[in-house]
């Protein structure tokens, strides 16, 4: 009889094997790495401009060219850009950077903004209008946090208060953001005040999708909440209102309709054909704003376009998926969510479509600065670490998603394996 431990990584359940999922890197030649950022290959900060990245992870990734891709809900250009954060690393360098192409590729914004590792930018699918209308809103987050503050007692000092704000309003290019994880550190022990700062962000962003259909602009957007307690009955993802000391969403992302990761997915397959066939199984012009949202369409596209015979054993890595058990009625509902659920779904599912072992990688991030991940539990049995729960609640015994490998030690050490496997790459 076969022990659970000996069994391939993709049909293991948080698994702690990381020497057999390095040899996997390593080894595999026909690989395709799809991998989030934040909480991954960096830990999570309230200020998203005190990221840091080690340079030696950066330099990893390049043992890989050809078979990484990043797939972030961030971006890579702007004042809080990735490309900033690598730029630091190597002190500032940027010519540097640029010259020994350490720049990440892939795609950010939920998908909308590609880069290669040149750091050559491009927002596929994107018009001049619908930029033009993300550029205002920044300035219309600020405005919101000001008015906010003038109507509620934060009990916060004028230098505070700007510090929160500018913490808050990202001036992202593709995906504008209202981030409270400043706020939260300052006022989310009054629950009341915190909670209600989210629902005036909410609010907020369903103000400017109405103005975007004023503008002609109704298909153009969408709102990602960051994490969130999945979608509802009409596709809208449901906010995570703080609880107790949880922070709940602290991220609300005015984002392009299309960019959903799970979307990215396809598009990051249909490039990777292309280096190595020469032919573009979804067309050269395809992107996240043409694909379909739905889970069993985008499977059905992957199986009605893409030859089995070049499929490449996928790896997905991600640091974000939640589920929340709720009784309605005497019905016990699951709401699942986390910004990397579904795009890790998406590569188990074209695995098993496929027959390849596709692996799904769940990096712990709980550690980090914010409070809003939960921690796997992690015991030991004679000495040998077993994980016996993971991030989603103990009562979701039907989720659908399966966590192969896991790393309760966090992005430190998921970056020491990823650098170890580029090291001992035989690709």
């Amino acid at each position: 009889m076969t022990s659970a431990i000996s069994l391939p990584l993709h049909k293991q359940t948080f698994s702690l094997q990381h020497d057999r999922f390095c040899d996997l890197l390593a080894t595999t030649e026909n690989l395709l790495i799809i991998q989030d950022l934040d909480g991954v290959c960096m830990g999570l900060v309230k200020d998203p401009l005190h990221r840091a990245i080690d340079p030696a992870y950066v330099k990893a990734t390049a043992a890989f060219e050809g078979h990484f891709y990043v797939l972030t809900n961030g971006e890579h250009i702007g004042r809080r850009g990735v490309n900033g954060i690598v730029e630091r690393a190597f002190g500032n360098d940027t010519e540097q950077v640029r010259e020994q192409r350490r720049y990440l590729p892939g795609l950010a914004a939920g998908g909308v903004q590609w880069q290669d590792r040149d750091g050559v930018t491009d927002h596929p699918g994107v018009t001049d209008a619908e930029l033009a209308f993300l550029k205002t809103v920044p300035h219309r987050i600020r405005r919101s946090l000001e008015t906010f503050a003038a109507n509620h007692d934060l009990g916060l000092d004028a230098a505070t208060l700007e510090r929160c704000i500018q913490s808050s309003a990202l001036d992202n290019v593709a995906s504008p953001t209202a981030n409270l994880n400043t706020f939260h550190g300052e006022i989310g022990s009054d629950r009341e005040i915190y909670v209600a700062l989210q629902k005036a962000m909410q609010s907020l962003m369903d103000d400017l999708l109405t103005e975007a259909a004023e503008q002609g602009l109704a298909a153009s957007f969408f709102v990602h909440y960051a994490p969130n307690h999945g979608r509802d009955e009409s596709g809208k993802e449901i906010v995570w209102l703080s609880q107790a000391s949880e922070s709940g969403t602290t991220d609300f992302q005015f984002m392009l309709r299309g960019a959903i990761k799970e979307a990215g997915v396809l598009a990051l397959l249909n490039r990777y054909y292309a280096q190595r066939t020469g032919t573009y199984p979804l067309g050269p012009d395809f992107s996240v704003r043409t694909a379909p949202h739905d889970h069993n369409a985008l499977i059905q596209l992957v199986e009605d376009h893409f030859d089995p015979a070049h499929m490449p054993l996928m790896v997905g890595v991600g640091d974000t998926v939640t589920s929340k058990v709720t009784h309605v009625n005497g019905e016990v509902i699951a709401q699942r969510g986390g910004s990397d659920r579904n795009f890790l779904h998406l590569i188990q599912a074209i695995g098993r479509s496929f027959s390849v072992g596709n692996v799904v990688v769940y990096v712990d991030s709980s550690g980090g600065e914010l409070r809003n991940r939960k921690p796997l539990n992690v015991v030991n049995n004679d000495g040998t670490p077993t994980v016996t729960e993971g991030p989603g609640d103990v009562l979701d015994q039907s989720d659908p998603l399966v966590l192969n490998v896991v790393f309760p030690g966090g992005y430190q050490q998921y970056c020491a394996t990823f650098c170890a496997a580029a090291q001992n790459q035989k690709r």
